[in-house]
């Protein structure tokens, strides 16, 4: 017996030590999973993040859930789907299937999310299809802002992929470009514990969501707990009572993790619908905790940062910060027809502002900013890279563009990963330089190239709806 204690208090102990006393306070803030980690790989190509979707989906023996913003209609996401309909057959109920998208985002078009995975559920029913849908999206303005136009309103932009006991947490959606040339991350971690976790995670998340039937129709499961048509404050309490009850159960379950663990993982959930701020709350505090010796590596698809973690770094970090964000022409919305061609310039001006900021408050010696160029590519990375005391690395990864949208608008998910593992802080180092390599210095100079200064209609637009980036 005493053998026992003294091998538990061991296991306590060293697993304590790998959180440095500075950031202790993730302990309470969320569930701490401890994982070896030669069971994470970090992934660095589009074409790998899809072989390895494909690779699980073929192998995946009791369930599969997927939660994506959206689902594509291509040639690779048909096969994604046709994988998913081989193994249904082979394995039948006993393979469990559940499928989380944004109710708007998965309708655009005639053909869309929707029809895609519609064929799917009528040939196996026990498939489930779940599609958010904001409460903010409701009444009149549901009725009067067009497809595309009422996804500005809040998504479920969360990118989770769990198959068994293994979970890809990652920044791209399940789309073409996604699997070729749009440059994210991807992070596979085999973790029962922390599968068993986002499982039941997202089918609360989904058990608030409307259902897809074989109809193509979105039914809901609770008639008095209807996303836009039941009372708001009754769809929104009944959410958070789903969601966070049982993300705090999971926070207050005694976690206890193995002496060859040397990674502990925090999950972090930003849900601005339901009044929960978890994810930005955390981040903020990591950032303003570096202290002057330390260096943080930030990135972000779409520069848009809250003006919380604008004061975070420019007057409450003492930290360096190198942070890339997309050069217009690796912007999604380059050459973009109408007003969303302008959308690129949008972000320019939002970055100009910033360095501008930093100039005028002398911090600008700490901070310097660059753009993701790659011929041919677009760029949707996202995350935070730092190297802490004890020879420890922390990384964030998940969805999150830690801007507006991500804080007031969509629902969002990330980890934080802190490590002693050193192959797995050398894939992680690997992967923050490869992303930076080829960023180019931006500076307030860059609107004396032609190409680069941005029409003046796109300032007033900056300003006037910058909430909406």
């Amino acid at each position: 017996m005493r053998l026992i204690l003294n091998a538990v208090e061991k296991t306590i102990e060293s697993s304590t030590l790998l959180l440095p006393p500075s950031l202790s306070w993730l302990r309470s803030t969320a569930p701490g999973f401890g994982v070896n980690g030669d069971n994470i790989t970090v992934l660095q190509k589009p074409d790998d993040f899809y072989n390895n979707l494909i690779h699980l989906c073929q192998n995946a023996r009791r369930r599969i859930s997927l939660a994506s913003l959206y689902l594509g209609t291509g040639q690779l996401e048909e096969k994604l789907v046709d994988i998913l309909s081989d193994r249904l057959n082979e394995l039948g109920e006993s393979l469990e299937v559940n499928i989380l998208l944004d109710a708007n985002r998965g309708s655009r078009g005639d053909r869309n999310s929707r029809t895609m995975l519609t064929p799917l559920i009528k040939t196996h029913p026990h498939c489930k299809v779940s599609m958010f849908h904001t409460p903010a999206l409701r009444g009149l303005l549901r009725y009067v802002l067009p497809t595309r136009y009422n996804e500005l309103i809040g998504l479920q932009h969360m990118k989770l992929y769990l198959f068994d006991d293994t979970v890809i947490v990652s920044g791209a959606n399940l789309s073409t470009d996604y699997f070729t040339n749009r440059q994210d991350r991807y992070v596979i971690i085999k973790s029962q514990e922390l599968a068993d976790f986002y499982y039941g995670y997202i089918q609360k998340v989904s058990s608030v969501s409307l259902l897809l039937n074989e109809e193509n129709k979105l039914i809901s499961q609770s008639s008095s707990h209807h996303p836009f048509l039941a009372p708001k404050n009754a769809y929104v309490e009944c959410a958070q009572k789903r969601i966070w009850g049982y993300f705090q159960s999971e926070l207050e379950k005694p976690k206890v993790e193995k002496q060859t663990d040397d990674t502990l993982i925090f999950p972090l959930f930003e849900l601005p619908p339901f009044g929960i701020h978890q994810d930005s709350i955390a981040t903020q505090r990591i950032i303003e905790l570096a202290d002057q010796k330390s260096t943080l590596n930030l990135a972000t698809g779409y520069f848009n940062l809250t003006e919380t973690l604008k004061n975070s770094i420019l007057f409450r970090s003492q930290a360096q910060f190198r942070i890339l964000m997309a050069h217009p022409m690796a912007n999604s919305f380059f050459k973009a027809p109408g007003l969303a061609g302008g959308i690129p310039s949008v972000y320019t001006n939002i970055a100009l502002s910033f360095i501008s900021l930093a100039n005028k408050c002398k911090q600008a010696h700490r901070i310097r900013l660059f753009e993701y160029q790659k011929p041919g590519w677009t760029f949707h990375s996202k995350g935070l890279w730092q190297n802490l005391e004890d020879n420890r690395m922390l990384t964030l990864v998940g969805s999150s563009n830690y801007g507006a949208r991500s804080v007031n608008r969509d629902l969002e998910s990330q980890i934080v990963i802190i490590t002693a593992n050193e192959k797995l802080k050398a894939s992680l180092s690997n992967e923050q330089k490869q992303l930076f390599e080829v960023g180019i210095p931006f500076s307030n100079e860059v609107v004396l190239q032609p190409d680069r200064n941005p029409p003046l209609w796109t300032k007033a637009f900056s300003w006037l709806f910058k909430g909406f980036f």
